[in-house]
């Protein structure tokens, strides 16, 4: 595969999110697996109802104004969102089908045919190296051994995306293929809800203005009460 994208880039360009992109696995002995977390917080976002998923792209896609997800925002503080950039353009949301471990199939069909850059994508994804109940804002870097991240990087031809990361920590075991594909626990499940309610403004905010002014705040950050 060709690819289409420089290497080089500087995320003070200040580019706005244009493509999020929730890795899973398709069917359903997958939906409520640790491997499937940003499948599940899809699920949870308050826009999510005006999501119109479409088969295109190897797996499934949808579109929403930049300023829909303003107005969820200003449901979620109480405030009025000022700024042009909250209401340019459009974003869109991509799920892969191609199962995780070639997920960069489907997110670069749909970069290069909406002319995406990478450093216009943000990828959510499950992450070993995070404990339950923390969540991480990160751009570029190493790739943690997550075969779905190395797919996307492997095709956009660069790690220079954004990465929203949902922690599940490491099993107490080596079977780390079978825990990734395990269910959440009830206890994690009751974690997983607080995380999601208190994740979803900093996911609008990411996408309402330049992400990087968000990733000290939550380079990693435990969220849940």
């Amino acid at each position: 595969m060709g690819y289409i994208f420089e290497k080089s880039v500087n995320i003070y360009e200040k580019k706005l999110i244009s493509l999020v992109a929730f890795l899973g696995n398709y069917g359903s002995e997958y939906s409520k697996t640790r491997h499937n977390v940003a499948w599940l917080f899809e699920e949870s976002l308050g826009f999510s109802s005006s999501l119109n998923w479409q088969k295109k792209f190897k797996g499934q896609y949808a579109v929403l104004e930049r300023s829909a997800v303003a107005s969820q925002l200003e449901k979620l503080t109480g405030k009025t969102i000022n700024g042009e950039k909250a209401n340019t353009g459009k974003i869109y949301f991509l799920k892969p089908e191609t199962y995780m471990n070639l997920s960069g199939e489907s997110i670069i069909e749909l970069a290069q045919f909406f002319k995406i850059k990478p450093e216009e994508i943000l990828v959510v994804h499950d992450e070993l190296e995070l404990a339950p109940g923390f969540v991480s804002l990160k751009w570029s870097g190493g790739l943690g051994g997550h075969n779905g991240l190395r797919s996307a990087k492997a095709c956009l031809g660069t790690a220079d995306f954004w990465r929203l990361r949902f922690g599940i920590g490491r099993p107490n075991h080596s079977d780390i293929a079978g825990y990734v594909l395990s269910a959440f626990t009830a206890d994690e499940q009751i974690i997983l809800a607080q995380v999601f309610a208190q994740t979803e403004e900093l996911f609008c905010k990411v996408l309402c203005a330049e992400p990087d002014k968000y990733l000290k705040e939550w380079s990693k950050k435990k969220v849940n009460a």
